[in-house]
C-alpha cells in the first residue's frame, strides 16, 4: 500500500495520478513544508494572543512557545481519537467568543452611527510609512492568502470521517469557509470604525487584531480573558492539522522508499509516532530560528500550502481532460480557474515575500525532494545487493574461527568463553596490554582455570593471544587482529564474541568502560561479511 494503491491526502494524490510520480513527490514536498510551518505559525501565533493580554510576559514568547509545541506533541502521541477529543470544546469557545465580540461590535457601530467609543482604546494608529501602491497591495494579497492555507487538512482528513465520510467532508469544509468569510468581512468593517490596526511584535505593548477588537468592544473584563484564551488554545491547536496530516503524508512517502521505514510504522498508541516526532523536533527548529515571531514566519508559509493546492489542481484539470462523461467539462473549467488562482497567488506570494524569508522555503523544497529520490534510489540499491532468491548453500559449510575480547578472567569472560567452546574448536582468547604492562599473572591464570579444565573435558583448548598497544589504545589491535584472520582464512567464518556487563540502571553504565559498545559499531563499520559480532550480556543483579 502506497502512493500506486492507496492515498488520503488528496494533493499529493492530485497531482501523483494525473501528473506523474515526480508531480507526486514535489506536492508531498511542498505538503510537508507546509505542514512544519502551520505548527511554528499556529503556535506562534498563539502565544502572541496570550501575550497580548500579559504584556509583561513578551519577552519569554519563546520559551512559552516551546512548552506549547511539547505539550501538544504529548497529547498527539496518546492517539488521534483522544486528542480530537481534546479539541472540540475550545474550537466552540473561539467561535462563540469571538463571535459575540464581533457582534457586540457591529451592535455598537451601528447604534453610534459608525463612529462607536470604545471601552477600551486600542493603541494609537502609528504615521503611515510607506505610499500605497501596487507593491503594497501585492504585499498584502500575499498576506491574506495565508488565511486560507489549513482548510486543505479536511481533504487531507477525511478518510478520519465517521460514513459518510464525503459529505460530512463536504459540510465542514463549507462551514468553515463561510465562517472565515463572515469573520475576515466583519473585522475588515470594525477596524476602520474601531481604529484597530497590526502591531510589530516584536515591540512592548504589542496586541493582535482581535485583542484590541475584544478589549474595544466588551472591555477588558472577565469576558475578555476567557476570549483571549479561546483564542490561544484554537490558534495554537490549529497545528492539531499538521500533527494529523504531517504523519500520514510520511506514511505514503515510506511505503514508497522516499522516506525512512520507520515512518510507516505506528507507535505504541497507534500512531505514527516518527511522524509526529519528526514535525516536533522540525517546527521547534523553525521556531528556534525565528524567535517565535509570526511576523518573520508566514512568508515561509504559503509557499508550500499553495505549492500542493496549484499542483492539485493542475493534475485535476488532466484528470478531466481525460475523462469523458456527465460534468466532466464543467468540473474542468472549475479545476482550471482553481489552477490559475492559486499559481498566481503563489507567484505574488514569492514575489512579494522573497526577501522577507520566502527564499528559505524555495531552498528547503527543493532540498526535501532531492532527499527523497536519494532515500529511493539508496532503498533500490539495497534491494540489488539483497533481494535475489540464492539457494541456500550447503557445501563447504564450516565452524567459525572465534575470536573473544577478554580484559581479564571473570564470570563474564567465561560465559563468553562457553559459547566459544560450543561453536567451534578454533578459539582465540585475545588480550590487549599497553607495552610495560605485566602479563605473568594472566597467563598462569589461564593455564589454571582454562587449558587445565579443557584438557581434562578433552575439549579444544581455547588460545590466549595477548597484544601489545603502544598507544593504549583498545580497539584497534583488536581490529586489526581480525583483519588479518579474514585475510590468511578467506574461507571462513570470523565470530567476533564480545563479553558485556549490563548494569541494572542506565547511569551505572557510566561507572565502567564502554569498548564493548565502540568495539562492536567498529566491527560493523570496518568488517564484511565473513564478520560474524555476537555480544554475550552478564546481567547484574541488585542485592
Amino acid at each position: 500500500m502506497g502512493f500506486e494503491t492507496r492515498c488520503a491526502v488528496s494533493c499529493v494524490c492530485a497531482a501523483k495520478d494525473n501528473l506523474g510520480f515526480r508531480f507526486g513527490v514535489i506536492a508531498g514536498a511542498a505538503l510537508l513544508i507546509d505542514y512544519m510551518l502551520n505548527v511554528a505559525v499556529g503556535i506562534s501565533a498563539g502565544v502572541g494572543a496570550a501575550l497580548s493580554a500579559i504584556s509583561g510576559l513578551q519577552h519569554y514568547r519563546l520559551p512559552f512557545c516551546l512548552l506549547v509545541l511539547i505539550i501538544l506533541t504529548l497529547v498527539n502521541l496518546r492517539g488521534v481519537k483522544e486528542s480530537g477529543l481534546t479539541f472540540v470544546l475550545p474550537v466552540i469557545a473561539f467561535v462563540a467568543c469571538v463571535g459575540t465580540a464581533l457582534a457586540i461590535g457591529i451592535v455598537r457601530t451601528l447604534l453610534s452611527g459608525g463612529h462607536p467609543q470604545p471601552v477600551q482604546a486600542p493603541p494609537p494608529v502609528p504615521g503611515a510609512t510607506e505610499a500605497a501602491s501596487a507593491w503594497i497591495l501585492l504585499r498584502s494579497f500575499a498576506s491574506g492568502c495565508t488565511a486560507m492555507t489549513g482548510v486543505e487538512a479536511v481533504s487531507n482528513g477525511v478518510p478520519l470521517f465517521k460514513k459518510p465520510e464525503v459529505p460530512r467532508a463536504q459540510w465542514t469544509l463549507t462551514v468553515i469557509v463561510a465562517v472565515l468569510a463572515l469573520f475576515l468581512l466583519v473585522l475588515s468593517f470594525l477596524a476602520p470604525a474601531y481604529k484597530l490596526h497590526a502591531m510589530d511584535e516584536q515591540k512592548p505593548g504589542y496586541q493582535t487584531m482581535l485583542s484590541q477588537l475584544v478589549a474595544a468592544a466588551a472591555g477588558r473584563g472577565v469576558f475578555y480573558y476567557i476570549s483571549i484564551a479561546s483564542i490561544f488554545i484554537v490558534l495554537t491547536f490549529s497545528a492539531q492539522t499538521s500533527f494529523a496530516g504531517f504523519p500520514r503524508v510520511c506514511r505514503f512517502l515510506a511505503e514508497d522508499r522516499f522516506l525512512p521505514s520507520f515512518f510507516a510504522e505506528r507507535g505504541r498508541r497507534l500512531v505514527f509516532s516518527g511522524g509526529i516526532i519528526a514535525l516536533a523536533i522540525l517546527a521547534g527548529l523553525l521556531l528556534i530560528a525565528f524567535g517565535g515571531i509570526t511576523d518573520k514566519l508566514i512568508p515561509l508559509f504559503a509557499i508550500g500550502a499553495f505549492s500542493a493546492f496549484s499542483l492539485s489542481q493542475i493534475g485535476m484539470v488532466e484528470h478531466w481532460r481525460r475523462k469523458r462523461g456527465k460534468h466532466a467539462r464543467t468540473k474542468l473549467i472549475v479545476n482550471a480557474v482553481g489552477a490559475t488562482l492559486t499559481s498566481i497567488a503563489l507567484l505574488v506570494i514569492i514575489v512579494a515575500k522573497f526577501a522577507e524569508g520566502a527564499w528559505v522555503t524555495l531552498m528547503i523544497g527543493p532540498a526535501l525532494v532531492w532527499l527523497f529520490w536519494k532515500t529511493k534510489h539508496h532503498y533500490a540499491w539495497v534491494g540489488q545487493q539483497i533481494g535475489q532468491k540464492v539457494k541456500l548453500k550447503t557445501t563447504k559449510l564450516r565452524p567459525p574461527i572465534v575470536v573473544i575480547p577478554v580484559q581479564a578472567w571473570n564470570r563474564v569472560a567465561e560465559r563468553a568463553l562457553r559459547l566459544g567452546m560450543e561453536m567451534s574448536d578454533e578459539i582465540i582468547a585475545l588480550h590487549v596490554i599497553s607495552e610495560k604492562e605485566e602479563t605473568k599473572s594472566l597467563r598462569e591464570t589461564w593455564a589454571e582455570k582454562v587449558d587445565e579444565p579443557a584438557r581434562a573435558a578433552k575439549s579444544a583448548v581455547p588460545k590466549l593471544e595477548i597484544v601489545e598497544s603502544p598507544y593504549r589504545q583498545i580497539c584497534e589491535p583488536i581490529l586489526k587482529f581480525v583483519r588479518k584472520l579474514e585475510c590468511e582464512h578467506k574461507d571462513r567464518i570470523i565470530a567476533v564474541i564480545i563479553p558485556e556487563l549490563i548494569e541494572p540502571h542506565w547511569y551505572e553504565k557510566l561507572l565502567h568502560n564502554i569498548h564493548g559498545a565502540t568495539l562492536r559499531t567498529l566491527l560493523f563499520l570496518q568488517g564484511d561479511q565473513r564478520t560474524v559480532v555476537i555480544t554475550t550480556p552478564w546481567y547484574l543483579r541488585e542485592g
